[in-house]
């Protein structure tokens, strides 16, 4: 099942860095800290790891619908700049990755399934760039958090690779060295502006496609909206 799920993979549409630095004067984070966001992980025993597949308005709304998904906090990951703002992203010179780090439950959800997502989502045989959103801030990346997420990671990305080949998948598999939580107006995205133009381009677009691919991972609010009247 798993194979068939990895399968289903699609390129997508995106828009430049623009629209996001239209916003970007709004710079309040008043989210929690990545060391606060892991203590909040601890006591509620989920696991999380943090995720590059091109703009994280569309990876945070895809995981978003996942049963099992706790919380997913767009942000920037494994750069040289200490705190960065998504101006300084969008020069491509910090190192940054835009990320959505997934907090799930893993007694609901499996890593393996969570990463099925991942590669369903995104086009990991593009090298940093998605539709046309380009530079290594977009690249394809999996941080993983342990050890044992990397064994995972590693069969994952093997089966990603026999299913697109002859393309190469390009994905980053490497230890997660930093976590920054991303300006507010970046949280809940979709959600929040589902009327956006990009949103209805490009965000809505991964939404139904994650709702068409993996009916049987979505939580109850996603499955109702899968089933409502178009």
């Amino acid at each position: 099942m798993m194979r068939t799920l990895l399968c289903l993979l699609a390129l997508s549409i995106s828009a430049s860095c623009s629209m996001g630095q239209e916003l970007a004067k709004d710079t309040k984070k008043d989210a929690m800290t990545a060391a606060q966001l892991q203590e909040w992980a601890k006591e509620k025993k989920l696991s999380s790891i943090t995720l590059g597949a091109g703009c994280f308005w569309c990876t945070e709304a895809s995981f978003q619908q996942i049963n099992g998904v706790e919380k997913v906090v767009s942000g920037y990951s494994n750069g040289h700049v200490e705190n960065p703002t998504y101006e300084q992203i969008c020069t491509k010179k910090t190192g940054h990755v835009e990320v959505a780090q997934i907090f799930f439950d893993p007694k609901v959800v499996q890593l393996e399934q969570i990463l099925a997502v991942f590669f369903a989502i995104h086009d990991s045989t593009s090298m940093d760039r998605q539709g046309a959103d380009a530079g290594p801030q977009y690249r394809s990346a999996i941080f993983v958090h342990n050890d044992e997420q990397k064994a995972i990671a590693e069969k994952c990305m093997a089966i990603a690779g026999e299913a697109l080949a002859p393309q190469k998948v390009v994905t980053v598999l490497d230890p997660l060295k930093s976590f920054y939580p991303a300006e507010d107006y970046h949280q809940n995205y979709y959600k929040n502006n589902p009327k956006n133009g990009y949103c209805v381009a490009v965000v809505r677009e991964k939404v139904l496609k994650v709702r068409k691919a993996f009916g049987d991972l979505l939580n109850a609010e996603a499955k109702a909206a899968a089933e409502s009247p178009k």
